[in-house]
């Protein structure tokens, strides 16, 4: 018999739970399994997830396949009616000893409950994975909003937060085991603390963390939604050098017709005020951003606005959707653009993301940053840019070098 083999797909919460299974896996002794965590997050995210299942079997013929994640929980049947999958596990249910302990005995082939009705997020407490550089802490799950276009919703649940002495504590522990980058994770972070009590916002966790942590060097936020960015987040930003000056923004597009149709939250308008009040802060402060291509009743003119926020808003890292439906969605029912023309959209958007790109590297050559080494050869500047050495350097920790040049999407040292 073997050890389960994981296979991830989607974002770091998943890559965050993945690691989470394994322990409870060891613990329940699965033996000769492989386990897909899928995303959902697309209707392509759910085809490649079936796509990698039947992979999977092919170079696993003797082991039992379970598939659990977004898409599992979204589409729990069209995992089942796979032959090749053996036990199809909620997201709840993922996290849960009880439900790793029952596959010994070839319990139920589909576990998957109502996701809404969870209502505390695992503190499955992972302490670091992917690197020795970098470690990642969950401190919410799951989402209160209802964008036309999203799944995850479905797949995730209602917002929930993890208690802010819970998640100082698993800092504390991760500095302690030498880790000098903590990033918060979590579905809807800007949502944090709203159900616990007293409902604090993410600036007062943020706050708390370097404040009850004083050894934490680099502390990192993923993807938030400026529109719910609180005053202490912004207090954060202007006077914790601590606090990375990089900041993915959730802005999905840059019209405010498909942003109502969206069901999104901010204008147009308010997505440029945000970055303006942060730069105001932090003048070097950088942004990344998901923006979507070829949304539902997209016309040119719609488009072309998007292609001018990425100008306006500075945005240097885009993550780049090329709009495809999810069953069960409003947006799904709205007139769709054709293909070829959400493809032509994405690769414009992607190429003005490129030009970006090239001037925030242009603009660090000869400047001093501090980089942490993630592999003897590269490492990350506070902007979370990947910058390459001649040298091997030490893996882990925080050196200073003078950028000396740069190719199409790294610096050089």
């Amino acid at each position: 018999m073997t050890a389960p083999v994981f296979s991830t797909q989607g974002c770091r919460l998943n890559a965050y739970e993945t690691e989470a299974m394994k322990k409870l896996a060891a613990a329940a002794g699965i033996e000769n399994a492989v386990i897909l965590n899928t995303c959902a997050v697309t209707g392509e995210a759910v085809r490649k997830a079936r796509q990698e299942i039947r992979r999977l079997k092919r170079e696993n013929p003797q082991a039992r396949i379970i598939v659990t994640g977004c898409a599992a929980q979204t589409e729990p049947e069209t995992f089942a009616a796979m032959g090749e999958v053996d036990a199809v596990i909620g997201n709840g249910e993922k996290m849960q000893a009880a439900t790793w302990a029952g596959l010994m005995d070839q319990s139920e082939r589909v576990q998957v409950n109502d996701i809404m009705s969870v209502r505390e997020t695992a503190a499955h407490l992972i302490d670091g994975f992917a690197s020795r550089a970098r470690a990642y802490v969950q401190v919410q799950n799951g989402c209160d909003h209802r964008c036309t276009f999203c799944i995850i919703p479905y797949g995730r649940g209602n917002s929930r937060s993890v208690p802010a002495g819970t998640v100082v504590e698993q800092i504390k522990r991760l500095v302690d085991k030498g880790f000098n980058e903590v990033v918060l994770t979590g579905v809807d972070m800007t949502s944090w603390g709203a159900d616990l009590p007293g409902a604090p916002r993410l600036g007062d966790l943020v706050l708390r963390i370097l404040r009850m942590v004083p050894d934490l060097p680099r502390l990192r936020i993923s993807s938030i939604d400026s529109i719910e960015v609180d005053d202490a987040l912004m207090q954060a930003i202007a006077n914790e050098p601590r606090l990375m000056p990089h900041l993915h923004l959730s802005l999905q597009h840059g019209d405010n017709l498909i942003l109502k149709r969206m069901k999104r939250r901010h204008s147009r308008e308010d997505a440029l005020r945000f970055v303006e009040q942060a730069r105001a802060l932090r003048p070097n402060i950088t942004f990344g951003a998901d923006i979507i291509a070829g949304f539902p009743t997209e016309t040119e003119a719609h488009f072309e606005n998007s292609l001018r926020l990425v100008e306006q808003a500075g945005l240097t890292w885009l993550h780049v959707f090329p709009y495809s439906p999810r069953q069960g969605t409003p947006a799904a029912r709205m007139p769709q653009v054709h293909g070829r023309l959400i493809r032509e959209r994405a690769a414009r958007l992607r190429q003005a993301g490129a030009r970006q790109i090239t001037r925030h590297l242009a603009a660090q050559v000869a400047k001093p940053h501090a980089i942490l080494m993630e592999t003897p050869r590269m490492g990350r500047t506070e902007h979370f840019t990947e910058v390459t050495f001649s040298t091997d350097q030490p893996v882990g920790q925080i050196i200073r070098a003078h950028i000396t040049g740069h190719t199409e999407t790294q610096l050089t040292a």
